[in-house]
């Protein structure tokens, strides 16, 4: 696990400065403390922090094939390293090392841009090859590792794993994208390929790049693999059952390959526990886990992970966390270099935290919700989706959205009683109400957020977009599979894998994450929506396959997840941090916001009259990012002097 940066002239070829190179490097210094490099030739500056995973003695990077003229910085794993390597000696290649690194570079000589297709594993690279004049780019299928890219007016392109990288040219423009502000007050966090810059972007999950010395322009990001939602042959659910635990434990087998310390995280939950039950017996030595606890009966499920430990014999760590640990805002909001407004980073963070102390990589269970339909807003759209397949689209919308309009908001009912949030979902179709339900801050609520002048700047651009785009783009029509599809487009490449890729690697962590294997994914993918959503009961066929591994109470109890006491936390200890926060300066400067919908905002939660909790998260951790990360950058030149 690494972090990578580099520098290509597109248009000159001009030698690239070397300070400049090594200080983008070293804004990543916490994502691989082993050790750094850096190389340079005309035109192309390639920079590496490396932790050490697989063969810890080689393996440096930036890594060349046998005469130098491949070169190549890589993040990530490739798990099936070993077989590629034998297919690729067989074919008349020679390696130095026995690292996984080594085996891109020779794909690429072997297979080309199709080298991507024989990859299993998670990965973000860069390779120039000198006699293509070629630079090759490449994200993996899920979008576990990150790559975030630039072109400057002069030609240079710029990429690196951590948008701090780029920040760290002071030729990149700090102007924020008016729809990407748009996005992240809808959807928590700036959904691919957007950031929150309008000078750089995301390369995409699954895509790639080919980047051409001499070009005028940046060619566009080509896919070259997508989530199937290719039904199964017919199966019974047994049958299902049997090869689901087949697969799952393949996928775990195969994350398991490392020779540094390897453990798990272990919440307490179905999936992370599912993980374990498969880790354990794979090794004669038990499986390590870590999980927190807090200090409040309310927000702590360690009591399940502790079962889980005792069955299978792990060895097992827990500490306990303060549920009041505000204190790590300001360090998130310098951590994710965007705004980014999932409050569940901060026991992310400490749990990363633990871990780092035990073991160098830890697996996790992340994936299982969006494999196998587990969060209760597939449930509610699915239930609403119900109501629109039997009433016309004509009678449908202006009943429901004149109740929607006439009925009080009810903030502090469960949602299920929420009637006004479901009397609008009801008024849209599937993707506008799904959109409506999962955003944090809803249409009228940004309606009245945003000032007349940053409105007029969008537009009439609208955030459901991107749920649109890929809505489009989907293969399937099933309207459960649908929204899954959308959701491994944007919240598990936005939110939570971005979540845990930052949080692990601030602690110099590798977290693997089996259950977004793309072989177990493409088969998940392919299994009924009957199966994975029964009733209310999410994961249905993952739950049952499980049965004879874990206990009732750890499958069937209500899902928990990593919630901190927001809502009490912005009445009690950070009063007066929301006030300073939300109507001080720094948000009042920028002319994006209405302050006096802030004010009302904040004096309505603050009082109990209405639960204002998600926007004003939201919010403040807009305004931490304007604080923390926009400092000003002297003036230099990326070409060598």
């Amino acid at each position: 696990m690494c972090g990578i940066v580099g520098i290509f002239d597109m248009r000159q070829m001009r030698d690239i400065d070397l300070q400049l190179l090594t200080r983008m490097n070293e804004t990543q210094h916490h994502r691989g403390p082993t050790e750094g490099g850096v190389h340079r030739e005309a035109g192309i500056g390639f920079g590496h922090r490396r932790l050490s995973i697989i063969d810890l003695s080689s393996g440096q990077q930036p890594l060349f094939n046998e005469d130098h003229s491949v070169v190549l910085v890589f993040n990530g794993e490739i798990y099936n390293f070993a077989a590629l390597m034998d297919e690729l000696t067989g074919l008349g290649h020679t390696f130095r090392t026995r690292c996984d690194t080594e085996v891109i570079v020779h794909a690429w000589e072997e297979w080309g841009e199709a080298c991507v297709q024989r990859f299993r594993g998670m990965f973000a690279f860069a390779l120039w090859d000198r006699n293509k004049q070629t630079m090759f780019l490449a994200r993996d299928r899920l979008g576990i590792k990150p790559m975030y890219c630039a072109l400057l007016d002069d030609g240079m392109f710029l990429f690196g794993s951590e948008l701090k990288a780029l920040m760290s040219i002071p030729g990149l423009s700090r102007e924020l994208d008016p729809h990407a502000v748009e996005d992240y007050f809808a959807y928590g966090y700036v959904p691919e390929p957007r950031t929150i810059f309008r000078s750089a972007f995301k390369l995409q999950p699954g895509h790639m790049m080919t980047l051409k010395a001499g070009a005028a322009t940046l060619p566009a990001q080509k896919q070259y693999w997508d989530v199937p939602f290719k039904p199964h042959a017919p199966m019974s659910a047994e049958e299902a059952e049997q090869e689901l635990i087949v697969k799952l434990r393949d996928a775990v087998q195969s994350h398991t390959v490392a020779d540094v310390p390897l453990g798990a995280f272990l919440s307490g939950g179905v999936d992370s526990s599912a993980v374990v039950a498969m880790m354990a017996g794979m090794s004669d030595e038990p499986v390590s886990t870590c999980s927190i606890g807090f200090d409040d009966q309310a927000y702590d499920e360690s009591e399940y992970a502790a079962e889980v430990a005792r069955q299978y014999k792990t060895t097992h760590y827990r500490e306990v966390v303060d549920k009041d640990d505000y204190g790590l805002i300001d360090t998130l909001a310098r951590l994710y270099d965007e705004p980014y407004a999932d409050s569940s980073a901060i026991p992310t963070y400490r749990v990363c935290e633990l871990a780092r102390k035990r073991v160098t990589v830890a697996l996790s269970g992340d994936g299982g919700d969006e494999n196998f339909a587990g969060y209760r807003r597939y449930r509610y759209a699915m239930a609403e989706q119900r109501v629109r397949s039997v009433l016309p689209s004509s009678l449908r919308k202006p009943v429901f959205g004149f109740l929607g309009n006439v009925y009080p908001k009810a903030d502090w009912a469960p949602r299920m009683f929420r009637a006004k949030t479901t009397f609008e979902a009801l008024a849209r179709d599937l993707v506008e109400g799904y959109f409506h339900g999962v955003s944090v801050m809803p249409d009228r609520v940004r309606a009245q957020l945003f000032s007349d002048g940053f409105k007029r700047s969008l537009q009439g651009y609208s955030a459901i977009e991107v749920m649109r785009g890929h809505a489009a783009n989907s293969p399937t029509d099933d309207p459960l599979s649908l929204i899954q599809y959308v959701d491994m487009k944007t919240w598990l490449p936005g939110d939570i894998l971005t979540k845990v890729d930052r949080a692990s690697m601030a602690h110099a962590l590798e977290v693997r994450v089996p259950l977004l294997d793309h072989e177990f994914v493409e088969w998940a993918s392919g299994v009924p929506s009957s199966l994975k959503l029964r009733g209310q009961e999410g994961k249905y066929i993952l739950k049952k396959s499980l049965e004879p591994h874990l206990s009732h109470d750890v499958l069937y109890r209500d899902k928990m997840g990593f919630s901190i006491p927001l809502a009490s936390w912005f009445r009690g200890p950070l009063r007066e941090r929301v006030k300073q926060a939300l109507l001080g300066p720094t948000l009042a400067g920028t002319g994006i916001f209405n302050m006096r919908f802030l004010q009302d905002m904040v004096e309505q939660h603050q009082s109990g009259r209405r639960d204002y909790t998600a926007p004003i998260y939201t919010v403040m951790m807009f305004e931490a990012f304007l604080r923390n990360c926009l400092e000003e950058t002297p003036a230099h030149s990326l070409a060598a002097a």
